[in-house]
């Protein structure tokens, strides 16, 4: 496993890869990391310059239960600029109760921003619970409403 650095607007993004894909991403440095100059270091950029509203750099997960990768399964399947409650997720994953252990599955997401845990909300509106903090989850949510508004903008005005 390789771990890269690259800054971003939400701070340093340290993420691993190894022979099949990327399988870590962490929110900070990570010591004896090297420059993010592969593919998923040039998707990140992209993405956070709003060029990139879908990843497809093959994902390594290596953890998990049946339910966290259910539940990462139905995160990857948010559209980018949109987000779901935790208790919508929960019911999408056939717990409709399980809105709590979503929120654990989130906790325990290994590619943050990748499979966007981001886009999980309370079922208020209000932004909770996110391993990187609320400060980047509204980041994150505000630059995906932008270049969401922005290509639809475009599409309309086309």
């Amino acid at each position: 496993m390789r771990w890269a650095q690259l800054d971003t607007p939400i701070g340093e993004l340290s993420y691993a890869v190894d022979d099949v894909g990327v399988c870590a991403v962490h929110f900070g440095p990570r010591p004896g990391a090297g420059p993010a100059d592969d593919e998923v270091g040039d998707q990140l950029r992209a993405y956070f310059a709003g060029e990139l509203t879908a990843f497809s750099v093959p994902l390594h997960v290596l953890r998990g239960s049946e339910f966290e990768r259910a539940v990462w399964e139905q995160m990857k399947l948010i559209p980018f600029g949109e987000t779901r409650s935790y208790g919508a997720v929960a019911s999408a994953v056939g717990e409709p109760g399980g809105a709590q252990a979503v929120g654990t599955a989130c906790n325990r997401n290994p590619l943050p921003l990748i499979v966007p845990c981001h886009r999980i909300i309370g079922a208020d509106g209000k932004l909770v619970g996110f391993g990187g903090g609320l400060e980047r989850k509204r980041i994150l949510l505000e630059l995906e409403a932008k270049v969401r508004m922005e290509l639809e903008w475009r599409d309309f005005s086309s």
